[in-house]
């Protein structure tokens, strides 16, 4: 049954699962999948290729009728006209982050959208609600990608922003399944972010050895890199590359990224640096969009349910 909450009211979706916004891989195949399974796709920034950008939201409203959103990765676009571009692409909704959420909160909303911001942090969510965004994403540090050098675990981080603001507040890092989305909600969420589990997804343009490299993975499977800097922190695959720069990262984090479309869609694993959540230990098939956010929906309703039931008193 569609989730009636302030997330899927403002998102207009039946579903509050929200494709994150990953670099190369969050474009037309993937969102437009998750759009049209009753979810909201995303399409990325951060791989800072606008006028490809452009064409793939030309391609979402040929694959899908359905709500879409843009992401803003402040940290990683450069073009000084980034909120004109997004809002010339007709979109509604959209998420900023890796960046101070007042560097374009304002003139979002002056034009009509609906900003997210993506916060690592109780500071990082006051500061943000502060510069005026609708609502948050509030990501855990066991989520992959680029993290908060101080990273703190979804189980502290979500209940904790949560019982200190009255935003809406959208989960990521730790989200693969509808248990983990039923305990994002009984933490105070209302809705949730995966993308670990959408890398894995039939319609995830990644080469198939990234996809394997996911399934086999153990829940020790990733690394946290970088965490003293300079540069970004993040959690990636454990690789052999990877495994080398747990202990001693490389001056420049970000140059190992020259050459991630090898990794990304050539699969070569040891190109780059995959990046990729702890959920990554809980994955064991590829599997259609479609397939994985009717399976969440289906036991995140059996979870709730279950616990009334075994619990409630006589």
């Amino acid at each position: 049954m569609p989730i009636e909450n302030r997330i899927t009211r403002m998102l207009g979706v039946q579903y509050p699962i929200v494709q994150a916004p990953m670099g190369w891989i969050a474009r037309s195949p993937l969102a437009s999948a998750v759009s049209n399974a009753g979810g909201l796709g995303i399409i990325e920034t951060s791989s800072g290729e606008l006028d490809n950008i452009r064409e793939e939201v030309k391609a979402m409203r040929r694959l899908t009728d359905k709500p879409f959103g843009v992401n803003i990765a402040q940290a990683f676009v450069r073009d000084p006209d980034i909120v004109s571009f997004v809002v010339d692409q007709g979109v509604k909704f959209v998420t900023t982050s890796a960046g101070d959420p007042r560097k374009y909160c304002a003139e979002l909303k002056a034009a009509g959208l609906t900003v997210f911001h993506v916060v690592p942090s109780l500071a990082a969510a006051l500061k943000a609600v502060e510069a005026g965004v609708d609502g948050l994403v509030v990501e855990g540090g066991e989520g992959g990608g680029f993290k908060n050098p101080r990273d703190v675990a979804s189980m502290v981080l979500i209940p904790l922003v949560c019982s200190k603001l009255d935003v809406p507040v959208i989960a990521a890092g730790g989200i693969v399944d509808g248990r983990t989305m039923a305990a994002a909600f009984a933490l105070g969420a209302e809705g949730v972010q995966m993308g670990t589990r959408m890398v894995s997804a039939a319609e995830s343009p990644v080469h198939a050895h990234w996809k394997q490299a996911i399934l086999d993975a153990k829940e020790t499977d990733t690394v946290f890199l970088n965490r003293f800097g300079p540069g970004p922190a993040l959690r990636a695959l454990r690789t052999e590359k990877t495994t080398a720069y747990e202990k001693a990262a490389p001056e420049n984090i970000m140059g190992e990224f020259r050459h991630a479309l090898d990794l990304y869609f050539g699969g070569d694993m040891e190109a780059s640096i995959a990046l990729s959540g702890q959920v990554a230990g809980r994955i064991e098939a590829i599997k259609p969009v479609a397939q994985i956010i009717a399976e969440t929906m289906a036991e995140f309703e059996a979870t709730v349910a279950g616990l009334a039931a075994r619990y409630r008193a006589a």
